[in-house]
């Protein structure tokens, strides 16, 4: 099986699926571009967000499912976004691609 390559912001949105999934309220475009906000300072549009989900759905690498509906949504569902094993494994490779990177570099780098 080949590598599958992620650009940044792909990572990204990956990265805050599998933060938020969890989450009481869960992994859907809004929840996921405010993650995003919060920890890198950026403002994302959740159209951007949705794009980059759909993408990934795909890649297989998140699946989703419709939430129930209510009614602070005006009756509409929300799509939840899950982190897959295909998508977890390729979060641990970059990581390790990464960090292999960090650990190459001489320790007086940063001096």
């Amino acid at each position: 099986m080949s590598r599958t390559y992620l650009g940044e912001f792909e990572e990204l949105v990956l990265l805050a699926v599998a933060l938020l999934q969890q989450h009481p309220t869960g992994a859907y475009g809004v929840t996921i571009a405010d993650e995003l906000k919060q920890r890198t300072q950026r403002t994302t549009s959740v159209t951007g967000v949705h794009v980059v989900l759909y993408r990934l759905e795909e890649k297989g690498l998140v699946g989703s499912e419709l939430g129930g509906a209510t009614l602070a949504r005006g009756g509409r569902r929300k799509r939840l976004f899950t982190l897959t094993a295909a998508g977890g494994q390729v979060l641990r490779e970059m990581r390790q691609l990464r960090m292999g990177f960090w650990e190459a570099l001489p320790t007086p780098f940063f001096s």
